[in-house]
């Protein structure tokens, strides 16, 4: 009998859509808000406590479905929704099945519900735990005119991973950065929401310090991440990049190797390439040039109003004289 995952590569062959991951990192590898931290610390009691509560204390008997744990972890990117995942994977003993829903999606009508149920019959034999990343692109709110192929082909892709999650008695986790997007009907099929906010002051330092080897980096005497934290607002993905920029900008300073130190400086011009590429990535082409083609078609209407106006007068005083002419015409012929 063929391995489900092999449903798991797209029509062109090459593109794989679930990884199994091992889970190396733990939650003490991640820095996180609070607030976010206690709300996954409540997520993880149910898992721990699966056991008392569907069998010891008879709720699996009132309740034959819907037993599964789905969590939806929502928040900007870099505050550490992956890791996290893995975190809890890593907590329970457990495998990591991670799909991207960008890969899952089949070139193929009909095939993308197929995969869906093919990922969670894996989860369910590999005893792992499920993460949807970009879960928004498949938990997206279902159409209700349905007149479209592809329209109709996202409904029954909704509808299956609800049916799937609804029977599913594992753990599943939806990683997403546009939950808004999600479709109301997944709001009671999950069990709990833990937001991830952009990290304070005091979490970005500890992010910082965390980045960096305690042996082997070598720092200069002015580097105070506790300034940076407290000067630049940065998801932790954000501050990760900053760390490999800086050590990139130090590392190419000219003279021997042994005397290299990354400084504040590198670190601050670093922090000013990682903000300026958002700034770059929240610009639109299309947005622009949609904009420029509206005030274009605006201002060839105003400048026409008047030739129009016109050419209309010039009509009516046309018609007229046709009319007076065609008077004058029938006074003679009597």
């Amino acid at each position: 009998m063929a391995s489900p995952l092999i449903s798991f590569f797209t029509g062109l062959g090459s593109r794989r859509v679930v990884e199994a991951v091992t889970p190396a990192r733990t939650l003490a590898d991640v820095v996180l808000a609070p607030q976010t931290r206690r709300t996954l610390e409540q997520a993880l009691a149910q898992v721990r406590n699966y056991h008392l509560i569907f069998h010891r204390w008879g709720l699996g008997e009132r309740h034959t479905s819907g037993q599964g744990l789905a969590f939806n972890f929502a928040g900007p990117p870099g505050t550490g929704k992956t890791i996290c995942a893995e975190a809890i994977a890593h907590e329970l003993g457990l495998k990591l099945l991670v799909v991207n829903y960008a890969e899952a999606e089949s070139m193929w009508f009909g095939e993308t519900p197929k995969n869906i149920v093919a990922t969670f019959r894996a989860a369910t034999e590999q005893n792992a735990v499920l993460l949807f990343d970009e879960a928004d692109a498949i938990a997206m709110r279902r159409s209700s005119g349905a007149g479209l192929p592809h329209e109709r082909e996202s409904n029954l892709t909704v509808n299956v991973l609800l049916r799937e999650l609804e029977a599913f008695n594992g753990i599943v986790i939806f990683a997403t950065n546009l939950a808004a997007n999600f479709d109301p009907a997944f709001e009671r099929r999950i069990r709990a929401h833990v937001l991830f906010e952009i990290p304070g002051p005091e979490e970005r330092a500890r992010i910082w310090e965390l980045q960096i080897h305690p042996k082997k980096t070598p720092l200069a005497p002015d580097v105070d991440f506790r300034r940076l934290a407290e000067r630049y607002t940065l998801s932790g993905g954000d501050i990760k990049n900053a760390v490999l920029k800086a050590a990139a900008l130090a590392a190419a300073e000219p003279g021997p190797d042994l005397g290299k130190r990354i400084k504040q400086q590198d670190f601050e011009c670093a922090i000013e390439t990682v903000l300026a590429a958002k700034t770059v990535m929240q610009q639109s082409l299309f947005v622009d040039t949609r904009i420029a083609a509206i005030e274009a078609v605006s201002a060839r209407a105003l400048e026409s109003q008047p030739q129009t106006a016109i050419f209309i007068a010039l009509a009516l005083g046309g018609a007229a004289l046709i009319t007076a002419f065609v008077a004058v015409a029938l006074a003679l012929m009597h």
